[in-house]
């Protein structure tokens, strides 16, 4: 393993092309630096090697045992000679590529690889200092090297490894690569292809989720917190954060700093974390904005694990505050160090052998199994304070602030694998990685329910927005439709789905029950469930004003054990003899009593009360309501739409999740010659010929119906009686064409001289001479198929029926690429006008598998060839003859970003941090 480079291996080097190179050492791709979470939570710094680490290096090689240089070099390599510390530092950043690992000043692992000659393969090597091995350094490098390599033309990686070394050949054979293998003399010669397989991409998700997840428990496990600026004026915030952690009796540690005082509320203070004599896991900073550099350097000193910055003064406070954000930031991770906030209400962990409360909020739920992300700091205390009157309980709970680090997609990491949570409940301002995002909630969503409040339509906090990147609504939609997460608008909604998730079953189906007290009632709840889409089993079951609370639970008990009831929907208004109580007990009873209670969720309008009441809940070990207690709403109405919600989401969970499959002849190599042939003349973004438009859209199996381009009302004779009559005339005029009115359109002309007297008319209409001349499509219902890309998103599929109705309603469905089978089936049902293909009113129905697969078509260009920056095709007759394409226009330039591909990397932070396309 580079253990023999020659030494005119140094200095510059041909490239294949033969020409010499003169490349600056210190000039790297700066998209190459990244911040990494390692296997144990932790993080380091990855960047390229410099001239300027040669003193580091030489530490570094000190600090390895004997035996990791036996293995790095072959031999026993005691100190590196001058030479071969120039070779090492000094990099061209393109044959020769070498990636340094950093935490602090330290480098504490080197990955390299080094060109053979001119041929597209490369020698790859690396070496971790031995405190870190067993941290997943080996593979994060191998990760970085591949996708340098490849942006370099290399297209493989060779290593040679001593027989023994089984950590390193392990590294190797499990990062998803083909590797084949030959063995001589005690040394494997390993050979892999660097492109990404699905294998690789599996496996580097793997250990993302592991990493990730990993920080996050650092975060909410601390065995001890120091709480720096502990104060013991009871107005500052300080203070609140002791005697909140104080009072919810935290089972570790806790260290008041303050260096004016040599205790606040009676626990011993220190006057810095670097006098504390134990090990911090977790430290809460409550300090000036203006004093937390100095508290940084501290933290850092003594090693401190995760950082929760309840300060504002940050973003929060405009473009100096954003410097200093992103100097903390980048500190901490460089050292090692997770951070929330700045302007972090703080995190809370219910799990009684934890009991941790590092938040500003006195008031907190009890236990429960539903974890809340929550973006806004001033929110989070009434969030908490909304979940505890409502009996809803929490497992963990994260307020991110500015969320210049940790963010939601870390903790949806986190509960994934979580045994204490069984419920994800969001409030989101805005999206760091929205692509990563809807993969994570994508893969959760099939275990866990997710709940999510998205505010900041119209408007974003600025200190959110330096951390952001911007999704229109149409994206959104389509992110959370196909992640299956549960959107409310309002955080009522929010808990009134909740509740249902944490206490009930999922529904088996749509078909409900009413039973209640009042006619009245049940019928509004009745209505509320048919406006829902909902079936009703039966006309709502009416007790009685006067039934008491045996016949009361018998008919709850009946309705509930019919085989035709999904769901029960118990409305009860209190009788003026009887307490309400005992109905409630009743309820309780009967609920607990039927064996079906497991498999069929209840909810109930009870008293009119709000959230589970104490004579409705199951209590667990510490009094708070557990499954099986039912919830109440104030009106039938949010009783039965909370429902419906999870409904939907149990038939989205239950629904085949497809597959990822290539349509049958497509030639994406082609396809990508002929774009980057139509760009190489201007270089920027530009519309296709319709000539490019049909040679790209063949490449995909994507046929337009035959046309001709005509100047004449002759040559469009001639274009009609060589493509056959009947064909339709369409004016090629700008403002003209796709007009719903068809205007510029005319159809079904079957003789020369209802073609001539159609280009007549139309050259009257317009004043334009070119037109097409098309052979008419069988008829059907017009439809719009559509690409566009979301600079932060990806790229997005659109499918809709044309018309002034569909336009003006914006009814068009997306689906984000990739796409599967499955989506493309739902993509094409989704539209509100969807009916019209299926037979509404006695119409004859498409053949919507023909369109599914063009939808999957059209997905497929897009993930192939990302120059593609728009695609319509409109109209799309779609008919039980199939899917027949009658116009298409594509635009073609740079590519988009790609977000959430590449080696794995924290978000990472710059100028254009947010158009990166390696930010996660």
């Amino acid at each position: 393993m580079d253990r023999s480079l020659p030494e005119d291996d140094q200095g510059d080097r041909s490239h294949p092309s033969g020409r010499k190179a003169a490349p600056d050492p210190y000039d790297y791709p700066r998209h190459w630096e990244a911040d990494v979470v390692l296997s144990d939570g932790g993080t380091v710094h990855l960047r390229p090697i410099t001239p300027d680490d040669a003193d580091r290096l030489l530490a570094f090689h000190g600090r390895l045992s004997e035996r990791t240089r036996y293995f790095r070099y072959f031999g026993p390599y005691p100190r590196i000679p001058k030479r071969d510390l120039e070779r090492f530092s000094t990099v061209d950043h393109a044959d020769r590529v070498a990636f340094a690992a950093m935490l602090g000043n330290d480098i504490v692992a080197v990955g390299r690889y080094d060109r053979l000659g001119d041929s597209d393969s490369a020698e790859v090597a690396f070496v971790v200092e031995d405190n870190h091995q067993g941290r997943g350094l080996g593979s994060i490098l191998l990760e970085h090297l591949a996708a340098a390599a490849r942006e370099r033309g290399l297209k493989r990686f060779v290593a040679e490894v001593l027989a023994e070394n089984s950590t390193m050949v392990r590294v190797f054979r499990d990062a998803g690569y083909q590797v084949s293998r030959a063995f001589e003399e005690g040394v494997l010669h390993l050979e892999f292809a660097i492109d990404p397989t699905e294998e690789s991409v599996a496996v580097a998700r793997a250990r993302e989720q592991a990493a990730e997840a990993r920080s996050v428990h650092n975060l909410l496990h601390p065995r001890s917190v120091a709480v720096i600026g502990a104060s013991t004026d009871h107005t500052k915030i300080g203070h609140a954060v002791l005697r909140n952690l104080l009072a919810a009796d935290f089972a570790g540690t806790v260290y008041p700093v303050n260096p004016e005082h040599r205790s606040v509320r009676g626990v011993r203070a220190y006057p810095s974390v670097l006098d504390i004599p134990d090990q911090v896991d977790l430290a809460v900073v409550a300090v000036p904005a203006s004093g937390v550099d100095e508290v940084m350097d501290a933290c850092l000193a003594k090693g401190v694990k995760t950082l929760v910055v309840i300060s504002s003064g940050f973003a929060d406070a405009g473009p100096d505050g954003r410097s200093a954000e992103l100097r903390l930031v980048s500190e901490a991770r460089a050292h090692g160090m997770r951070v929330v906030g700045p302007n972090a209400l703080g995190v809370i962990n219910t799990d009684p052998g934890v009991r941790l409360n590092a938040t500003l909020a006195p008031r907190l739920p009890g236990r429960g199994r539903t974890g809340f992300f929550c973006q806004s700091g001033a929110l989070g205390t009434a969030i908490l304070a909304d979940a505890a009157d409502r009996g809803l309980g929490l497992s963990t709970f994260v307020s991110a602030g500015n969320r210049a680090d940790v963010s939601g997609n870390d903790l949806l990491q986190y509960w994934e694998t979580d045994p204490a949570t069984d419920v994800v409940l969001l409030y989101l301002e805005s999206f760091g990685n929205p692509r990563k995002f809807a993969r994570l909630a994508r893969r959760l969503g099939r275990s866990k329910p997710i709940v999510a409040v998205k505010s900041g339509r119209h408007a974003v906090r600025p200190e959110l927005a330096a951390t952001s990147v911007p999704v229109d609504e149409a994206s959104v939609r389509a992110l959370f439709e196909q992640a299956g997460v549960l959107r409310v608008e309002t955080l009522a909604q929010l808990f009134d789905t909740a509740l249902l998730l944490a206490h009930q079953p999922l529904p088996q189906g749509r078909r409900i029950a009413v039973v209640g007290n009042s006619t009245a009632i049940g019928v509004l709840a009745a209505d509320a469930a048919l406006s829902q889409d909902l079936i009703l089993a039966s006309e709502p079951v009416d007790v009685g004003s006067q039934a008491g609370p045996a016949d009361f639970a018998e008919a709850v008990r009946a309705t509930l054990s019919r085989d035709d009831v999904d769901a029960l929907v118990v409305v009860f208004v209190p009788p003026l003899a009887v307490p309400g109580t005992a109905y409630a007990r009743a309820l309780r009873e009967a609920v607990a009593g039927a064996a079906c209670s497991r498999r069929k969720p209840i909810v109930s309008t009870f008293l009119a009360l709000e959230g589970v009441p104490e004579e409705l809940a199951v209590p667990g070990p510490d009094g708070a309501p557990t499954r099986g207690s039912v919830p109440s709403y104030p009106s039938p109405e949010r009783a039965v739409f909370a429902l419906a919600r999870v409904i939907r989401y149990a038939e989205w969970r239950s629904a085949p999740q497809g597959r990822f499959a290539r349509p049958d002849g497509v030639r994406a190599e082609d396809a990508r010659r002929l774009v980057a042939d139509a760009m190489a003349a201007e270089g920027e973004e530009r519309l296709l010929t319709d000539a490019e438009t049909v040679r790209l859209l063949d490449c995909y199996g994507i046929r337009v119906v035959p046309f001709r381009v005509v100047g004449t009302a002759d040559e469009a004779v001639a274009a009609a009686e060589e493509l056959g009559y009947p064909v339709a005339l369409k004016s090629a005029a700008e403002r003209l064409r796709h007009r719903t009115d068809l205007a510029g359109v005319r159809l079904d002309l079957d003789t020369a001289e209802s073609v001539r007297g159609a280009y007549t008319a139309l050259h009257g209409l317009s004043g334009v001479d070119e037109m097409y001349v098309q052979r008419m499509a069988p008829k059907g219902n017009s439809c719009v198929i559509g690409l566009q890309d979301d600079p932060s998103f990806g790229t997005l599929v659109s499918f809709g029926l044309s018309g002034v109705a569909s336009d003006l309603l914006g009814d068009r469905a997306y689906r984000a690429v990739p796409l599967t089978d499955a989506d493309a089936a739902n993509l094409v049902r989704a539209p509100r006008a969807a009916p019209l293909l299926t037979g509404y009113r006695g119409g004859d129905p498409a053949d919507l598998e023909a369109l599914q697969d063009l939808v999957l078509r059209v997905a497929a260009l897009a993930e192939d060839v990302p120059e593609v920056r728009g695609l319509v095709l409109e109209p799309v007759l779609a008919s039980a003859d199939g899917a027949h394409v009658s116009g298409a226009r594509a635009t073609v330039g740079p590519p988009p970003s790609r977000h959430d591909t590449g080696p794995r990397r924290l978000r990472s932070f710059g100028v254009d941090w947010a158009s990166s396309a390696r930010t996660s």
